[in-house]
């Protein structure tokens, strides 16, 4: 991942964004921060928060003209947050000292500023606290200058003496009652010029990105750059601060123009979704303010805006505490790591790759994409995880081996139409798989082919490019071999799959097909219960097939119920992306809130899908059960087959097929010791990922070469055994050929050797 390409992505998040009343706000105040501070009673957070953006906060608090009440997003469901009378209340509740105030060493250069009104005490604030000698002159007798007069009834005397109290506290000198020509201040290495009332045409060249007033070192700003007749409280503050910025550059010999965009008022590109919103009514403010409690009130009326539109659907997001941005970055890192541990493959291998994130996202941000992208650069790498994938792509392999791969041409030789029902299918329930072959030549004639094989969306998922070309190749040329013919796909993950490495393979759903077929229940079949369909998130964008899919379970009896996430919306059941390998505790949380979704049977056109909700105890049906089954309804509890069954049923299927429709024999592959597994046993290899063969394997070789250890005071054996790049220990019962009790197994990557001098 370049880093071109990954500050692409970053910015394609808007969690980070500025919220509507902060980026409005000209000193970029922090008010959703604040409120939520206020809405706690925590006024001493609040005003140090405060503090940050606001050198006089009490002040602001009274007379603050509130840019920001124009893009609160409350202000559309109830009236906008009163955000000046939280300021004041934050100062008056939580300020019981003076603040203090930290000032950087001497830099032995000092500044003028005339006028002491709130853009020249702001910027006498701010170039005092960088370490500059500050002078004020002010031609009235106390400070504030043109604020007073534009404050009336407003700014109580006693919040202005306080809050102003600090500038002379800080060692800044003031000159009050001393009118002074900013052009002619001999002395001072910068002027800043914010006389309030004085005429505009004193400077009439002023630029409004750096405030430079025509002469090297004199700046303006204020009623000088905007006229006498658009006074703003909170636009003088940011005039003050923004001088400042500038004076400092000068002083430094800096540039006074580089960076500058974030200054100011500003649009916001945050989203936040405002849908299901309550409105709550704006509160009166008091002249004197708000009370703690009032303010407690107002500042838990703040919606706290951001966007999280992913995080909010997506449990992989969700689970690692933060937002897409920082997982870029974070995943960015993580490759860019050369020598030492790296801390977030788990998180890159997590992602279901599903693509809901970019469903929800206003700019399309697909953490899919980026998880995908690095997972590849991991295994080009050599620092992919051998533990992540290695089950799935382990049984990838055996899907595509001689034990279950094989092609089956119409009586010709090839054929038009290819079925291809995918691994997983012919795993899960493989007599469907022979029944809708059957089918389909009833329906669209003798000259359908069959191929049983995985399509190789788990090398995908992997970052397995070498895995997945492979897989690719060994399918064209059997596909090749048939006669090109076009493809007729039970999976949606297959479909994509395919879609997009064989753009030009003309393929079709099975689902389009039996609808077009007219494909509808025997006349017996009275209309079934009200179940939820579930849509795979590979067919998230195959509108046809979402369709079609739904127009048969009609004509199959079904009264049909969306779930809240369906169609383009709809959510991963946690199996794709090889999630449920890669973090199974949370695979299951993830798919554990879809199934909360409704507490009715669940109906989907995924063989995967079905059976991990029927694994986790979700009553669910598969398309093809209202087709082939008499008692529908009873089917949707039919158990998950477990991972050895899954592999014995592709097996079977194989054998089946040769012996009843090829009239070959295939050798029998149950000749292995027969094996004794209680179901709390078979639940934990299940978590754990081990295969009764695996097992068989270790107890053959044990029984084989004698490597076994006896368990004191017991008739159990414990033996290991390594199988490709896996170590297996097995505890068991039984001798010779068995049959052998299993009472439990686990496996880890660390390889076992034996010195020969022991």
């Amino acid at each position: 991942m370049e880093k071109q390409r990954l500050q692409e992505l970053e910015n394609q998040c808007i969690q980070e964004c500025a919220p509507p009343c902060t980026a409005a706000c000209p000193v970029h105040v922090d008010c959703r921060g604040l409120a939520l501070f206020m809405a706690r009673g925590d006024f001493a957070a609040a005003v140090k928060l405060l503090r940050k953006a606001l050198p006089f906060p009490a002040v602001i608090g009274a007379v603050c003209d509130q840019p920001c009440c124009a893009y609160c997003n409350r202000g559309r469901v109830g009236g906008a947050i009163e955000m000046a009378a939280l300021e004041r209340a934050a100062a008056r509740f939580g300020e019981t000292a003076p603040p203090r105030i930290s000032l950087l060493p001497s830099r032995g250069k000092s500044v003028a500023i005339v006028g002491s009104g709130l853009s020249g005490l702001t910027a006498a604030f701010d170039l005092r606290k960088k370490g500059y000698s500050v002078t004020v002159f002010e031609k009235d007798g106390r400070l504030g200058g043109s604020l007073r007069e534009h404050a009336a009834g407003r700014l109580f005397p006693e919040i202005a003496e306080k809050d102003f109290s600090v500038i002379e506290s800080m060692g800044i000198e003031v000159r009050l009652n001393t009118a002074a020509d900013p052009r002619d201040l001999p002395g001072f290495d910068a002027v800043y010029a914010a006389p309030g009332a004085a005429p505009a045409h004193a400077f009439p060249a002023i630029d409004p990105l750096t405030y430079e007033a025509g002469t090297p070192g004199v700046f303006a700003g204020g009623s000088l750059l905007r006229g006498s007749g658009n006074y703003s409280p909170i636009f003088s503050v940011s005039d003050g601060r923004r001088a400042a910025v500038s004076i400092d550059r000068f002083l430094q010999g800096a540039s006074l123009t580089a960076s500058r965009t974030g200054e100011g008022s500003l649009g916001s590109c945050l989203y936040t979704k405002m849908d299901a919103v309550a409105p709550v009514p704006a509160p009166c403010v008091p002249a004197q303010g708000f009370t703690n409690e009032a303010a407690m009130q107002e500042g838990a009326r703040c919606l706290q805006c951001q966007c999280l539109e992913c995080v909010k659907v997506c449990t992989y997001l969700e689970s690692f505490g933060g937002y897409p941005k920082k997982y870029v970055r974070e995943i960015y890192n993580n490759l860019s790591i050369v020598m030492g541990v790296r801390q977030s493959n788990t998180l890159t291998n997590s992602c279901s790759l599903c693509g809901l994130c970019a469903e929800v996202c206003p700019n399309d941000l697909n953490m899919a994409d980026v998880c995908s992208e690095a997972r590849r650069t991991m295994v080009s790498q050599k620092r992919m995880p051998a533990s992540a994938h290695d089950f799935a792509l382990r049984d990838m392999a055996f899907a595509n081996s001689d034990a279950c791969a094989m092609a089956l041409p119409a009586p010709g030789g090839t054929c038009s139409r290819l079925f291809f029902p995918g691994c997983q299918l012919a795993a899960s329930a493989p007599d469907h798989v022979e029944k809708c072959y059957r089918l389909l030549q009833e329906k669209l004639g003798s000259d359908v082919g069959l191929l049983l094989r995985c399509c190789g969306a788990p090398a995908d998922w992997a970052g397995r490019d070498d895995l997945l070309e492979q897989a690719i190749d060994e399918f064209g040329e059997l596909h090749r071999s048939l006669g090109s013919p076009q493809l007729i796909l039970a999976c949606p993950s297959c479909s994509r799959v395919f879609k997009r490495l064989l753009p030009g393979l003309d393929s079709v759903s099975l689902w389009e097909i039996l609808d077009r077929a007219g494909i509808a229940a025997p006349e017996a079949k009275a209309a079934g219960p009200v179940v939820c369909l579930h849509d795979p998130c590979s067919a998230r964008h195959d509108d046809a097939v979402q369709e079609s899919a739904r127009q048969i379970a009609a004509r199959l009896g079904c009264r049909l119920e969306e779930l809240p996430f369906s169609r383009r919306m709809t959510a991963c059941c946690s199996f794709g992306g090889l999630q449920w390998f890669a973090n199974n505790k949370l695979a299951r949380a993830g798919i554990g809130r879809r199934m909360r979704e409704s507490t009715r049977d669940y109906l989907t056109y995924c063989s995967m899908c079905r059976d991990l909700f029927a694994g986790q105890g979700k009553r669910c049906l598969h398309m093809l059960d209202l087709l082939f089954e008499d008692d529908a309804p009873g089917r949707a509890g039919r158990a998950c087959p477990t991972w050895s069954q899954r592999r014995d049923n592709r097996a079977r299927l194989k054998r089946r097929l040769c012996a009843g429709i090829k009239e070959e024999t295939m050798p029998e592959t149950d000749g292995r010791p027969e094996l004794i597994i209680a179901p709390d046993v078979q639940a934990v290899l299940e978590e754990r990922f081990i295969l009764t063969h695996d097992i068989t394997r270790v107890i053959e070789h044990a029984e084989q070469t004698g490597r076994k250890l006896t368990r004191p005071g017991t008739d159990r054996f414990l033996a290991h055994h390594r199988v490709g790049s896996v170590t297996y220990w097995v505890e068991y019962t039984g001798t010779g050929s068995g049959p052998f009790t299993v009472h439990t197994a686990y496996s880890h990557r660390m390889e076992i050797r034996e010195r020969a001098d022991i």
